[in-house]
């Protein structure tokens, strides 16, 4: 089919599939166009229009006016010599797989609901924040190791009254398990 004809079958004008074919959406066998791959093609980068293709131009500052996020990531600019591909390329270096319009939907459509589910699990305490359980955790060792700190000026006294190793070792097992079990308590007491 010849592009014209190609044009006519897509509505558009003859002047958008040579943009089409510069940017590498056309397939050819020969002069015509092959219609089948070449519409695989756009329907892969394509969806009832094409994204702005701009050409560098310098332009006058205006401000310090912040562009919002959709209307940056409407625009493409070429650079010098630089063809849609190449743009393209350059944009998508690394390996990054193009998906159709219909797979980045069903795509978005799982991510918001994985996000909703995981929104729930928090909301209803199933799942909880790293950093929190992390401040808990940090909060309780600090708290064994302050008592268990104090020990030794507390229980000096005591201790030293002790006549045998065996004595010691007794008076020892002792204030160890009660300062467990004091702290033991107070972690029980206070359930977040």
């Amino acid at each position: 089919m010849k592009q014209s004809e190609f044009a006519a079958l897509h509505c558009v004008s003859r002047k958008t599939v040579t943009k089409w074919k510069e940017r590498g959406w056309l397939v050819f066998d020969g002069d015509e166009v092959n219609v089948d791959e070449s519409n695989k093609l756009l329907k892969r980068y394509r969806r009832e229009g094409t994204p702005t293709v701009t050409q560098a131009v310098t332009q006058e500052p205006q401000g310090n006016k912040r562009k919002t996020v959709t209307q940056a990531a409407a625009e493409v600019t070429l650079g010098a010599h630089e063809s849609a591909d190449e743009a393209a390329e350059r944009i998508l270096t690394g390996n990054v797989q193009l998906l159709d319009f219909d797979e980045a939907r069903c795509f978005k459509e799982n991510y918001l609901g994985l996000k909703a589910q995981l929104e729930y699990d928090r909301d209803s305490g199933l799942v909880v924040d790293v950093t929190e359980v992390a401040k808990a955790v940090g909060a309780e060792y600090a708290k064994v190791r302050t008592r268990l700190l104090s020990i030794p000026a507390e229980q000096a006294p005591r201790l030293h009254r002790c006549k045998t190793p065996a004595e010691l070792q007794d008076m020892l097992q002792e204030i160890i398990t009660e300062a467990l079990e004091e702290l033991t308590r107070d972690g029980a007491g206070n359930p977040k």
